[in-house]
């Protein structure tokens, strides 16, 4: 039988619940014959040539060393999605790569190490350029620059670039639109409600399942998602998951998670199944 590995991690810092999908992911394995376990990415006890295909899904941990995580993808010889995308996606910069195709984002400001930051005045958030969900972000008002710096500073100090943006009001009423694609195909759509308003020690996961359900997405916002998508760098992906907010002047990007984004497989009937039809495709 094929063997897939499902790479995960070791769930330090991440509630099992967190990641629905896995198991569901693995009995559509199953469906079509394939053999799919979850694997640790940094357990050493891994035998990763022993596997057909590895696929990445809830490797949420490599923020703590995305070095090493890139180390260890490039080193897999069939890996979904796969290693070009991994070092694209895992580093928010890309997002600069993104306006300049003409794509609208959410106005960015990187500050990197050993650079000065400069507030807006107007509310907004500070965030690492390399993270996962909310996790060492934060909202700030309006003059609280003393505490942004300070956040920021932090995480200078860490070695991590840090992100500026303006706080988008309207994930406050109509929250965040996910558009999930599966073998480059829009499949489904969730509304993530505001997470920045949960005290950073409440966030003992990477987003809550109570802020998180089914939407029905708008005409605009897939045909949006779809352009992105329709992008050569972007062509021939297993999975990814546009996160949009509407500004003023239309849908904007958030983050384009190519990486190890929650797909929300249980939301939609035969998601699963889809995903594990484009494994056994990709398998041959």
């Amino acid at each position: 039988m094929r063997r897939v590995a499902v790479a995960t991690s070791a769930g330090d810092d991440f509630d099992e619940e967190i990641d629905p999908d896995a198991q569901l992911l693995l009995d559509a394995l199953g469906d079509v014959d394939i053999d799919g376990e979850l694997c640790v990415w940094d357990d050493p006890s891994v035998a990763w040539s022993d596997y057909d295909m590895v696929v990445i899904r809830s490797t949420w941990d490599y923020t703590k060393d995305r070095s090493g995580y890139l180390e260890w993808a490039r080193a897999l010889p069939k890996l979904f999605n796969p290693y070009s995308i991994i070092e694209y996606s895992t580093d928010k910069h890309y997002l600069d790569d993104l306006k300049s195709r003409g794509y609208r984002i959410i106005p960015t400001t990187f500050c990197d190490v050993g650079e000065r930051p400069e507030f807006p005045d107007s509310n907004f958030v500070v965030k690492p350029t390399v993270g996962a969900g909310s996790m060492d972000a934060d909202k700030y008002e309006v003059g609280e620059h003393g505490a942004a710096a300070a956040h920021v500073a932090r995480l200078h100090d860490s070695g991590r670039d840090a992100m500026l943006q303006p706080y988008v009001a309207s994930v406050d009423e109509v929250g965040e639109r996910g558009l999930v694609f599966i073998d480059g195909a829009f499949s489904h759509a969730i509304r993530k409600g505001a997470m920045l308003h949960i005290d950073q020690l409440d966030r003992h996961s990477l987003f809550r399942l109570e802020q998180v359900s089914l939407a029905d997405a708008e005409p605009d916002a897939v045909t949006f998602a779809e352009s992105v998508m329709s992008e050569p760098l972007f062509n021939g992906l297993l999975y990814a998951r546009v996160d949009l907010v509407q500004m003023p002047e239309g849908w904007a990007i958030m983050e384009l998670e190519l990486v190890e984004p929650s797909l929300f497989l249980s939301y939609k009937a035969g998601a699963a199944t889809r995903l594990a039809s484009a494994i056994n495709d990709r398998l041959g």
